[in-house]
């Protein structure tokens, strides 16, 4: 049977703060009825506004979620209270029962088609081919005219900020109809560069706009970091068909960020055994929150495939095995010169990466003017692109003792994530 999951865990689920602040009035026992646990679900009938409770059903293998209320939201405050009240009073959800007629019905239905999804017709290899022909030629030829504007700029000078970033909507709108996503994302942020990094960001433009255009002459590593810079990807299931690596996997820590279209969920593990580092990431329409409800801390045994790279990182979940546990000692982890020779040896194998997974250990958050500080008495970091509510949580958990922390180290400082005290206790300080 599914082990109770822990209260993180939970809201590790929800798609908003909203969501999460209405769950939190719903997790007691007062508003349910009926509620139940058993056969890889939970269901719960819920006394709202109107005269018929609303009928909850979360299936947790996925998890998926079922609700009769009429928000648009997944899971919807009902399914998040629900799981509150299951994970805090187990008294209040008895396991080992069999779900009611309404609830068991949602669920056969899920399974019946589940079992109709039929395997994907086999593509066809000869017009993959030719289809990945006529999008290098575009995306070459969108490298040349990339390197082209870059050179016309550099001869008129980056004296005046204005003249140099203007124009580079335009240009990252050309790289998109040259099916290069990732020169066009590059490009477009030339346009707000500050002037003390602008002439570096054009080097690293230049750099990748040429590398594409040389990428058959590149080590393989190399040709496939620059492929992936350029904006080519890999899919999921041609990457778990491929080598994976089995570990117990320590969560260290999760970001989410949102805008108006998309949020983005950034979950990085540390590979007990093999020590290896790996980046999932997940993405969730809006009111709608991302998969990857991994909480900080968890240890799940599973098998990651990683994105080809110089330096492979990024990675997808594939098979995982037994029931996660939770880590109970505190991560190793480096001082801050050694975690910014990590970051640098990364830089050497992929000049374009912007920062790299590091756990600090020992080091203490020091407020500064105009930036804060993580020391470790010798030697010390800048916490960058953090906001200040973050900064002073960092600092309450610390209490002027040496900490751990997680985050990532880049040549702009340091972005914490997850602090953990002297108990063990992990704390997120993303945001």
């Amino acid at each position: 049977m599914e082990e109770r999951w822990s209260t993180e865990h939970v809201l590790s689920l929800a798609p908003d703060a909203a969501s999460l602040k209405a769950a939190g009035k719903l997790s007691g026992p007062a508003p349910w009825s009926g509620a139940g646990w058993g056969q890889g679900a939970l269901w719960g009938e819920c006394r709202g506004s109107g005269s018929t409770p609303y009928r909850t059903v979360v299936e947790l293998g996925g998890p998926a979620y079922q609700c009769s209320c009429p928000s648009r939201k997944f899971p919807c405050k009902h399914a998040l209270g629900l799981l509150l009240l299951w994970s805090g009073s187990p008294e209040a959800v008895p396991g080992g029962t069999v779900p009611p007629e309404w609830a068991a019905a949602w669920l056969a239905g899920r399974q019946k088609r589940a079992q109709k999804v039929s395997a994907p017709a086999a593509a066809d290899p000869v017009a993959a081919a030719r289809r990945a022909e006529r999008r290098s030629a575009r995306v070459a030829a969108g490298a040349q005219e990339l390197c082209l504007r870059l050179a016309d700029r550099i001869r008129q000078g980056l004296a005046d900020p204005a003249a140099a970033s203007a124009g580079w909507d335009q240009v990252a709108a050309r790289m998109v109809d040259a099916q290069a996503p990732g020169l066009a994302a590059r490009a477009r942020e030339l346009g707000s560069a500050g002037q003390e990094s602008l002439l570096a960001e054009y080097a690293l433009l230049h750099l990748l706009a040429a590398a594409y255009q040389r990428v058959g002459e590149l080590p393989e590593p190399l040709a496939a970091t620059v492929r992936a810079r350029v904006g080519f990807t890999t899919d999921t299931a041609e990457l778990l068909a491929g080598p994976t690596v089995r570990d117990q996997w320590l969560v260290l820590g999760r970001r989410d960020n949102a805008d108006a279209n998309l949020t983005t969920r950034r979950v990085w593990l540390h590979g007990t055994k093999t020590g290896r580092s790996a980046l999932l990431l997940a993405f969730g329409r809006p009111g709608q929150a991302p998969d990857l409800p991994l909480p900080t801390g968890q240890l799940l045994e599973a098998e990651l495939a990683f994105h080809p790279s110089a330096r492979p990182l990024r990675a997808v979940i594939g098979a995982r095995y037994g029931t996660p546990g939770t880590a109970r000692t505190l991560p190793s982890g480096l001082s801050p010169t050694a975690g910014l020779a990590a970051y640098g040896e990364a830089v050497a194998d992929d000049p374009w990466v912007e920062s790299w997974p590091v756990v600090l250990a020992g080091v203490v958050p020091v407020p500064g003017r105009p930036d804060w500080y993580l020391t470790d008495g010798q030697h010390a970091l800048p916490i960058r692109d953090t906001g200040e509510d973050a900064r002073w949580r960092l600092a309450a958990v610390s209490g002027g003792r040496p900490v751990t922390v997680f985050g990532e180290c880049g040549h702009r400082g340091f972005t914490p994530v997850t602090v953990w005290d002297e108990s063990g206790k992990a704390t997120g300080v993303s945001g």
